[in-house]
């Protein structure tokens, strides 16, 4: 196997395992669109360390963690409903990050590979650190899990029993902004979140447990990888979109099927 297949494939998988347990919460919180409004941060936070010349990945790591406690801050106000503070904030910063990237000057971006990803362009310096943001965030995944579930299933009888829910709420959103921001360059800021959603939404006609379902949307996830570089190496499509169909495929196969609906 050449090595940029090779570490494409590593770095997907990776990602896809992480991405299970964070899209399990998504789907079962409804926080899709949340979702959709942090990867859209996400091209902000490229203009941004392009303009002060600073680590583009930590400038969008940077940029999804504040725009998610931004979220959190503003949602406990109730200024606006959630839905649409999402909605303004997601097309404002995706908006606000093409208009800075046009006016630096003597500066060339490739914006389509940051919204469409670049799988295969995976060099050995970016694999290193998805594999260690992906081991850190297992770690704090698999220390939260229970106190996450509780929030989750009722949020009113996990504060009875003395769980912080605003604490353990805004753990869960910087984890997922963690993820979306450094799986941008795989499958891309307008794709990432897809990737998150449909093996989760498929591994839940499969699993009768919560920790089932974590399971069965990370393996999925990653076979959704496999299948899209797969697609891509042989008929030479782009690697990204590619994961994600190879995800829908899956999702609709396994939802099609009539022992899955039972």
């Amino acid at each position: 196997m050449a090595d940029f297949l090779l570490y494409a494939l590593i770095a997907g998988v990776a990602v896809a395992l992480v991405s299970g347990p964070l899209g399990a919460f998504v789907v079962w919180r409804r926080m899709a669109y949340f979702g959709d409004t942090l990867a859209h941060s996400a091209l902000l936070g490229i203009s941004l360390g392009v303009l002060f010349d600073i680590n583009l990945n930590l400038a969008v790591v940077l940029c999804c963690v504040a725009l998610a406690v931004g979220l959190v801050a503003m949602q406990r106000q109730h200024w606006v409903p959630t839905d649409t503070l999402l909605g303004i904030m997601a097309h404002s910063s995706l908006s606000l990050g093409l208009v800075a990237v046009s006016l630096l000057d003597n500066v060339r971006v490739d914006l389509q590979a940051y919204l469409f990803g670049d799988l295969l362009a995976i060099t050995p310096e970016d694999l290193k650190w998805i594999l260690l943001g992906a081991l850190a965030v297992l770690a704090m995944i698999y220390w939260l899990w229970q106190p996450l579930l509780a929030i989750t299933i009722n949020e009113e009888l996990a504060q009875v029993e003395g769980i912080a829910v605003a604490r353990y709420r805004l753990a869960l959103m910087l984890l997922i902004a963690m993820v979306i921001a450094g799986a941008m360059k795989l499958v891309g800021v307008l794709l990432i979140t897809s990737l998150m959603i449909m093996p989760a939404a498929a591994a839940r006609r499969l699993a009768n447990t919560p920790e089932q379902m974590a399971i069965f949307a990370s393996l999925l996830g990653a076979l959704a990888v496999a299948g899209g570089i797969g697609l891509s190496w042989f008929i030479d499509t782009p690697a990204g979109p590619s994961v994600v169909v190879t995800a829908l495929a899956i999702f609709l196969l396994i939802f099609l099927t009539p022992r899955a609906r039972q």
